[in-house]
C-alpha cells in the first residue's frame, strides 16, 4: 500500500456532481459531518474496471442516509455512473472505491435540518487489507474491549461514520499487541463481527455465522452465504457465544476490504484454514472477476 498521505495523492474525485483535482477536494472545518458524525459511506472494489455489486452498495448508501434522516440528492443511476467514472478517470481498474455523503456547514449544532447534503466519490489502488503472506496462513485476532451496541441505541443497519469509532479504537489496541484485528462481541456478550468485517466459523462441514441483528449485514457476507449454498454447504445463522469458539475447526472473516481472509487464532482458540475456507476464498475470487461477454 502506498505511503503517500491521502490528501496528497494524484487523480480526481467526484464531488457534488463534477470531477475535481484530488488535492482540491476539500470541506470546511465547521462541516456538520465532521463534528456530529452525520455522514454515511460505502466501501466498494473494482476488479478489471467493474465495481462488484455496485447497485447493492449504492442502494445501501441511500438507505444509510435515510437512517440518519437525510436524502442524498442523486439517483441510484447517477451515483453508479459517478462511481464508474471515477474508476475510469483515475486509471486503476483494480481499485477500492469510497463514496461518502455528509451534512454541510450551513448550521452548527445538533440540529441541522437545512444543511446541504454533499456527496463525494474517490478511488485508489488498495491491495489486500492484510499482509498477503500472513493472510494465507490465517490472521491473529484479539478480543475487543468495546461491544456492538443495542440496536435500540444506534441505527445499526446504516454504514454510518460514527458507528466505526469503537472499531478504530479496538483495531488500534489489537495492532499494538501484535494482532491484525479484533473480534467484537455485542451488548449481550454474543459474537458479533470484527472491526470492519463479518465472521464465519466451520464445524462438522457446516458454516456458522452470527445473526446480523445489531451490526451490518455485509454485502460480502451475503455473497459468501450464496457461494456456500451453491456448493451445498449448510449455512447456519444464529447466536454464537464466545465459549463455543473451541468447537470450531476453521474461521474466516469477510468484507469488501478483507475479501475472504482466514483466521488462525483468537486468544486461546486456534483454527486451521481448511478445505471450506480455501474453497470459499477461491469461489469469491472467481465471483468478483468481470465475466467475459459472449461473442
Amino acid at each position: 500500500m502506498s505511503a503517500i498521505p491521502f490528501d496528497q495523492r494524484e487523480g480526481v474525485i467526484w464531488m457534488d456532481g463534477k470531477l475535481v483535482n484530488w488535492k482540491e477536494a476539500q470541506i470546511h472545518v465547521l462541516t456538520h459531518g465532521l463534528h456530529y458524525a452525520s455522514a454515511v459511506f460505502e466501501g466498494e472494489r473494482a476488479y478489471g474496471g467493474a465495481i462488484f455489486k455496485l447497485r447493492e452498495h449504492t442502494e445501501r448508501l441511500k438507505a444509510s442516509a435515510r437512517a440518519l434522516d437525510f436524502e442524498i440528492p442523486y439517483s441510484e443511476d447517477e451515483i453508479d455512473a459517478a462511481c464508474n467514472l471515477v474508476v475510469e478517470k483515475n486509471g486503476h481498474p483494480d481499485a477500492y472505491v469510497r463514496p461518502i455523503a455528509w451534512r454541510g456547514a450551513e448550521m452548527m449544532g445538533v440540529s441541522a435540518q437545512n444543511n446541504t447534503i454533499h456527496l463525494a466519490i474517490a478511488s485508489w489502488e488498495w491491495p489486500s487489507y492484510f499482509d498477503p503472506a500472513q493472510r494465507l496462513k490465517g490472521i491473529r485476532l484479539d478480543m475487543a474491549q468495546y461491544r456492538r451496541p443495542d440496536p435500540a441505541t444506534i441505527p445499526c443497519r446504516s454504514k454510518a461514520t460514527g458507528l466505526y469509532m469503537i472499531c478504530t479504537i479496538s483495531k488500534h489496541a489489537a495492532e499494538r499487541k501484535g494482532y491484525a484485528d479484533a473480534l467484537m462481541l455485542d451488548w449481550r456478550g454474543q459474537v458479533a463481527e470484527c472491526t470492519g468485517a463479518n465472521v464465519f466459523f466451520v464445524a462438522d462441514g457446516k458454516l456458522h455465522t452470527p445473526t446480523p441483528d445489531c451490526f451490518l449485514d455485509g454485502i460480502t457476507r451475503r455473497t459468501v452465504i450464496e457461494l456456500a449454498r451453491r456448493r451445498g454447504i449448510e449455512v447456519i445463522e444464529r447466536a454464537i457465544m464466545p465459549g463455543e469458539l473451541a468447537l470450531f475447526s476453521e474461521m474466516f472473516i469477510c468484507g469488501t476490504a478483507a475479501e475472504v481472509t482466514p483466521v488462525s487464532e483468537i486468544g486461546p482458540y486456534r483454527f486451521t484454514p481448511g478445505t471450506i475456507t480455501q474453497t470459499l476464498m477461491n469461489d469469491y475470487s472467481a465471483e468478483v472477476q468481470p465475466k467475459a461477454k459472449a461473442a
